[in-house]
């Protein structure tokens, strides 16, 4: 049964990747913010959970989104407005494809790029190719090849994270924001409504897919070879996992965002944020998915399987 509640968040505002306050999870803990009628239609319908057991979790928020009906399957505070850490690069990766760039051009690394990176497998005068760059970006959640992708571009940083600003609003991502395209920054936020739809429309573009169901990566660089490990540990479990990507500042805790397909599902949108530990994310992720696989399979049928 699905309940015709539309509802969205507000709008508001990451440092870095290595890789919980307990919080009973509702259908929706969030109130609903005004939007203009016309948007009405693209608003999410909210499932009815009531008749199904409850499920728990530690992380400061979540999603478990179906994109292609635009239900909320499961959520809580899932319009709550959060640093997304390394999520953003996500946005990143989304505007440096939409250039149409020469991925085989290769480009020299600054001291700028990997100066306070946190992470990053950079040094700096060595030439790197683009597609190394993305690659680094979205498995090895490297921040120097975010900056090198962001300065490089034809925008420059500035203009880039304006470019990222402006895809997030061609979205519909109306509580995200961004100031700068690594996520070490706790001013780029997002909400898991909207952390659902970012994965769903990355995972939609073939090359960023790929890389993101890569466990591994060898590349070389101008000087060194380097073989990357994903982030993202999901991939070395049980689930077929169709993207994802992680993230990690103080300020915004522990994140993971993945696209999961379930047999007889439409691929799923699985966001948590804010968990206390690296390990955290992923036990939580695999929880909400165990959860929609057995307490929450009615929910979670291809709409020509079930009837609204």
């Amino acid at each position: 049964m699905i309940v015709a509640a539309f509802v969205v968040g507000g709008y508001g505002s990451t440092l870095m990747e290595p890789s919980v306050t307990e919080a009973p999870l509702t259908a929706l803990d969030s109130a609903p913010r005004d939007v203009p009628l016309d948007a009405e239609d693209l608003l999410p319908r909210v499932l009815d959970l009531s008749d199904l057991p409850a499920h728990n979790m530690r992380a400061q928020a979540g999603i478990v989104f179906n994109p292609r009906t635009n239900e909320i399957v499961w959520g809580s505070n899932e319009f709550a407005i959060r640093p997304i850490a390394s999520i953003t690069k996500l946005m990143t990766a989304l505007v440096v494809l939409d250039q149409g760039s020469d991925f085989d051009l290769d480009v020299v690394v600054d001291r700028g790029d990997v100066r306070r990176a946190s992470v990053t497998y950079l040094r700096r005068r060595e030439r790197v190719t683009l597609d190394n760059l993305l690659h680094l970006a979205l498995i090895g959640s490297d921040n120097g090849a975010a900056r090198v992708l962001a300065r490089s571009s034809g925008f420059g940083t500035k203009r880039f994270v304006e470019e990222m600003n402006r895809k997030a609003d061609d979205l519909g991502l109306h509580d995200t924001e961004f100031v700068d395209p690594t996520g070490l920054h706790e001013d780029n936020v997002s909400t898991p409504y909207d952390v659902a739809q970012l994965i769903s429309h990355a995972v939609e573009q073939p090359k960023m897919a790929t890389i993101m169901r890569s466990r591994s990566y060898r590349m070389r660089t101008s000087q060194r070879s380097l073989r990357v490990r994903n982030t993202n540990r999901l991939l070395r479990g049980r689930y077929l996992i169709q993207g994802g990507k992680t993230g990690y500042i103080d300020e915004a805790g522990y994140c993971l965002a993945a696209m999961v397909k379930l047999q007889d599902s439409d691929p799923l949108a699985v966001v948590v944020l804010g968990a206390n530990t690296n390990s955290g994310r992923f036990r939580e992720v695999r929880r909400l998915v165990d959860w929609v696989s057995t307490d929450g399979s009615s929910l979670i049928g291809t709409r020509d399987q079930r009837a609204d």
